[in-house]
């Protein structure tokens, strides 16, 4: 079973590249929770908190296919290297910035998020050119999902402690220093630096040009948005079942589940098409989340968070794989950073949605919305077809 795994990690550089991006994508998880905790410390009002924290998140989204765009030009080491810098000096910046001055306390934001370094999308093209077939992409992109659970668990884990030892600037400091450390190991290997993406024709529209490329991104954005609406769902069925601590079991056996279910996903050799093991899987999602809405005791909602999550990266996995099918050539790396965008946008709008339903109609219909979005998910990628692509793998 885990064959797949073993051949794909004895592939040159790749367990190096998976660690250190791991490593410099731990801010990922690190500073909304710390941007947020450090401003209340210097005495933030939570309405300047709330909006300069999906301030960094809204710059996050936009950054990243700017950012790839530059990648796919450039080559990955110089704008990876320029963007980790600019980020560290944000969140540096913030830290001696204080809240005194909130239009500079939000530049400061701005330009951390802004200039997130693109890892994901630059890890995920680099897998697409090196690795030597595509039979081991799905080990690949099912690792990298499944790990990433990691980031978003330690991630505000390690917020905490570093805040409760120290400070809240301090944990923002260690954001700064982890994101430039973390990248700078990561372009260190030959194969990231003499990265470029294909030669192309310049396109204002990029990738999205490909209608199957926005249909899938319309899913995954539906994805994000169940993804949103369950964090603010886990919150308020810990106040329904007044059991203090309950949101984070249940986010956390969420959690665990995606990575169990990515790592079983990508262990195995699937027969079927991407685009049709997504459908499948986008349906397990929905058939998991739906029961939510009947407000159950907890240990069988526990266990339906769990499912939910089981699919989750092997979603993620699929996506991943139908990305680069669908890419035009040399547009790999701003293509998959469209997806952390996807994701990341429906993430913001769930837990908006999910809060306004949850104020207005109670804690069910809160619950009944990440199985909306999930089902919307399934109708959205449908009518994928993936075309047949010559050659190699893209970049």
């Amino acid at each position: 079973m885990l064959d797949a795994y073993r051949e794909c990690l004895a592939q040159p550089s790749v367990k190096y590249l998976l660690a250190t991006n791991l490593v410099g994508r731990l801010p990922n998880g690190m500073a909304p929770l710390g941007i947020a905790l450090y401003l209340r410390s210097e005495g933030a009002g939570f309405g300047l908190v709330g909006g300069l924290t999906a301030l960094y998140g809204l710059c996050v989204a936009v950054g990243g296919p700017l950012l790839g765009r530059v990648v796919d030009r450039r080559g990955q080491g110089p704008v990876l290297l320029a963007s980790a810098l600019a980020s560290a000096t944000g969140f540096v910046w913030l830290v001696l910035q204080g809240t005194a001055q909130p239009l500079l306390t939000a530049a400061a934001v701005v330009v951390a998020g802004l200039f997130s370094p693109p890892l994901e999308s630059c890890l995920r093209a680099l897998w697409t050119g090196m690795l030597p077939s595509r039979r081991l992409l799905t080990p690949a992109f099912a690792l990298d999902a499944s790990l990433q659970q990691i980031v978003f668990v330690s991630g505000p884990l390690l917020v905490v402690l570093i805040g409760s030892l120290w400070s809240p600037g301090t944990a923002l400091v260690v954001v700064a220093a982890t994101v430039a450390a973390g990248t700078l190991a990561f372009v260190a290997p030959a194969v990231v630096r003499d990265w470029r993406g294909e030669p192309h024709t310049a396109d204002w529209a990029g990738p999205l040009r490909s209608p199957q490329l926005r249909r899938l991104l319309l899913g995954l954005g539906c994805v994000g948005v169940a993804l949103g609406a369950i964090n603010i769902g886990s919150v308020a069925y810990e106040e329904h079942a007044d059991w203090p601590g309950l949101s984070g079991i249940l986010l956390g056996v969420n959690s665990f589940g995606a990575l169990l279910g990515g790592l079983t996903f990508g262990a195995r050799t699937w027969q079927a098409p991407a685009h049709r093991q997504l459908r499948t899987l986008l349906i397990g999602m929905a058939l998991s989340f739906l029961p939510l809405a009947l407000v159950l005791p907890a240990l069988p909602t526990a266990v339906l968070m769990f499912c939910a999550g089981a699919f989750l990266s092997p979603v993620l996995t699929c996506g991943f794989s139908i990305v680069g099918d669908l890419t035009p050539r040399g547009m790999a790396t701003e293509a998959f950073a469209w997806v952390v965008t996807a994701v990341l946008s429906g993430n913001a709008a769930g837990s908006s949605l999910a809060g306004l339903v949850r104020q207005h109609g109670g804690l069910g219909w809160a619950f009944l919305l990440p199985g909306i979005a999930a089902v919307l998910a399934v109708a959205a990628v449908s009518t994928l077809r993936i075309p047949e692509r010559e050659g190699a793998l893209t970049r």
